[in-house]
């Protein structure tokens, strides 16, 4: 059995890496775990394609656990405790209150985006404008398809195993199921059952309760069989985890904006209980951003905007903070291929499902689609990396800021309304999730 983002030869590799930026000294680690026989080169795909004897996989975890040990570097620019990061923040802006209800352009542009980027997730930008060009949809204005691709093309560059047969334009029938919108399903469930007084506990709970274990990856994966083993908060972010500062909770967090319009720092605390439980400085902190931008898309009136109100809830000498202040900068180039050259050069040493190049993505394809939602989607996309969740979050804000005319009918038409799931109940329609997410902010109804 191949499993993913789990294995310990698999997840040692990648903690030399996470523990070296946290400014721990893994050299010996390294070395031990190389002379053994072992690869220190993290895979990409989240499994080696070997699987390692039961002698290197005890070594592997007996290695995790001595790099658990070890005390990271002190970071005062980038703490975990809530009363230590507010510190930090600037003061919080005044926005707007509510003037209509956005809910269901957000939901409906969440779906959309996300649809956008699942066919291609993984794979590279290079890629992806190759399969563009050889089915003649360069530059990307709708979604993907297979009809024309030259079978050498389609063999260099494989579409995602779990998505191709459901997300090309060919073959869509409403919004396949996926994390993306699980998450945000499952925030909607935990607010009505605990209100916005909600723990961290009360998030494992709702992962035991609903969540398939085959259905969370990365850092989730890691804190869900740490709440299994009995792990209290936050240790389950932290136990043999080496993803706790990839993109898992940004992705989670929208409705915690979308019930707290013009509310930034009550939804990034909203945002932070959520995603402690999985994640730590920089993945908490992308979830924090991710929940104010969804909160200022509800009442602002650009992108602008909405990214200037949603720093105010990062550390601004966080790594976050930099990503985010990056990609608003490489918007001002004027040619595409230019920024997308200048993210990589910046940030493509770090894993695809980082959090710190997809928040970079996310605020450079704000920036520059400027709130028009098919080249938003389309520019966080193009960029590669998580490009199925960076366009859920971009799609989600313009969503909000355009309604569900502004995203435009060629994008909403193959949605048919509905977004399939994997969690009990099965398949919902955008509307109704809209009417719950309007209940728990305003009581008034989703338009």
């Amino acid at each position: 059995m191949r499993l993913t983002w789990a294995q310990p030869e698999d997840l040692l590799a990648h903690e030399l890496v996470q523990s070296a930026a946290e400014g721990k000294d893994v050299t010996g680690i390294r070395d031990r775990w190389v002379a053994a026989g072992g690869d220190a080169v993290p895979a990409v795909s989240g499994a080696s394609a070997d699987p390692a004897t039961p002698s290197m996989r005890s070594l592997a975890r007996a290695l995790l656990d001595e790099l658990d040990a070890i005390a990271a570097a002190p970071a005062p620019d980038e703490p975990d405790d809530w009363e230590a990061i507010l510190a930090l923040l600037p003061p919080a802006p005044d926005l707007p209150g509510p003037t209509r209800e956005r809910a269901l352009g957000a939901w409906t542009g969440r779906a959309a985006g996300c649809l956008l980027g699942k066919p291609v997730e993984k794979i590279p930008r290079q890629g992806i404008e190759e399969i563009l060009r050889a089915t003649g949809r360069w530059p990307l204005t709708r979604y993907f398809t297979a009809v024309g691709l030259p079978r050498d093309v389609a063999q260099r560059w494989p579409w995602n195993r779990r998505s191709a047969g459901t997300s090309l334009e060919e073959n869509i029938a409403g919004m396949p199921e996926d994390d993306d919108l699980n998450y945000p399903m499952l925030a909607l469930a935990l607010l009505e059952r605990h209100g916005r007084a909600f723990t961290t506990d009360d998030v494992a709970q709702l992962w035991l309760d609903n969540l398939p274990a085959g259905r969370v990856f990365t850092a989730e994966r890691a804190a869900y069989r740490n709440i299994l083993d009995a792990r209290p908060v936050p240790g389950t972010a932290t136990h043999h985890n080496p993803f706790r500062e990839w993109i898992g909770a940004l992705i989670r967090t929208d409705v915690f904006g979308w019930v707290t319009p013009g509310d930034v720092r009550a939804a990034a605390r909203l945002a932070w209980t959520d995603a402690r439980l999985s994640h730590t400085r920089n993945g908490v902190y992308g979830a924090m951003w991710a929940a104010a931008l969804a909160s200022a898309a509800m009442v602002c009136d650009s992108a602008e905007e909405v990214l200037d109100a949603a720093e105010a809830v990062v550390p601004p000498d966080s790594r976050l903070a930099r990503a985010v202040r990056f990609g608003r900068a490489v918007a001002a180039e004027p040619d595409v291929r230019t920024g997308l050259d200048r993210l990589h050069a910046e940030y493509g040493h770090l894993h695809w499902v980082h959090v710190l190049n997809n928040a970079a993505v996310i605020a450079y394809a704000l920036a520059k689609g400027r709130g028009e939602f098919g080249p938003s989607v389309s520019l966080a996309v193009l960029a590669g990396w998580d490009t199925d969740s960076a366009a859920a979050t971009v799609g989600g804000v313009v969503g909000a800021l355009r309604g569900v005319e502004g995203i435009g009918e060629q994008w909403t038409a193959p949605l048919d309304g509905r977004i399939a799931t994997s969690l009990p109940g099965g398949e919902q329609r955008i509307a109704d999730l809209a009417e719950r997410t309007a209940a728990l902010s305003t009581g008034g109804k989703a338009r």
